[in-house]
Parts: C-alpha cells; structure tokens; sequence
C-alpha cells in the first residue's frame, strides 16, 4: 500500500477514539465508595454461594450413573510394583484375564498376558470389605483376657 492510502486510514481508525475521548470529558467522574465490612461481607457471601452450588453440583454428578469415572468394576488394579522414579510394574485385571504392564511417564506398554490370575493382596482384601472384620480381630487379640 502506498503512503497515500495509509494516512486516510489511520485518520479512520483514529475518529471513533477522537469521538470517545470527547465524550469522556463531559460525563461526570463517578464517586466510588470506600470498602465497608458490609460490602466485604456481602462479597464473602456471595462467593461462599457460588463455591457452595459448584460443589453440590460436582457431588450429584459424581452419584449419578454414567458420570462416575470409574470402570464400574470392569478395570481392577491387582498390584503395582516401582521399578525406577516414574517407571512401575503394574498387574491390571480386564474382566476375567490379567495382564502385566510397563508404565512409564510417556508410555503404557503391555508386557505379559497371566495364564493364572494372581491372589488378591491383603490391601485388596481390605477394600472388599473384610476390613470391618479384621478390626474386630484384631482389636480382640489386644485385649486381656
């Protein structure tokens, strides 16, 4: 573009600032204020709402089915095992067949389908709600006789 055409165009752009700064000098200044404990509190308030719909609004979502982020039962984690800083072994049950992976940080790698499925770990029997009755057993054992 040439040098000519340039300077009617930003004379263009330049017209509705012209016309907004004219107008701002004829509004009054507005008075603000000063914070009140009242507007604070109100503040406060009205945030505590906000957070408090957000929240209960995360909670029926998380009851409602087809929500949930879990597998529902399909996908179990049998065990995991570190092998290095952000490597691990892990043993993932899929339905009725087991397989070992490799997890690392940028990839999952599947290294062993299990013939035999490995016994549940005793953390896995707790989760299955056995834990109630361990504790009675426990606590039972501890006290004298």
């Amino acid at each position: 573009m040439s040098r000519f055409h340039t300077v009617p165009l930003f004379a263009l752009l330049l017209l509705p600032l012209c016309v907004a700064a004219a107008d701002v000098e004829k509004q009054p200044l507005l008075q603000s204020e000063p914070v009140t404990a009242g507007s604070l509190l109100q503040l406060v308030l009205g945030l505590l709402a906000v957070l408090t719909v957000f929240g209960l609004t995360v909670w029926i979502l998380r009851r409602l089915p087809g929500w949930s982020s879990s597998a529902n039962g399909a996908l179990k984690l049998v065990a995991a095992l570190p092998v290095g800083q952000r490597e691990r072994v892990v043993v993932v049950q899929v339905g009725e067949q087991q397989l070992l992976l490799g997890v690392s940080a940028g990839q999952v790698e599947m290294l062993h389908i299990l013939e035999q499925p490995l016994p549940d770990s005793p953390a896995t029997q707790l989760r299955d709600g056995k834990f109630a009755s361990r504790l009675a057993a426990a606590i039972n054992k501890r006290k004298p006789q």
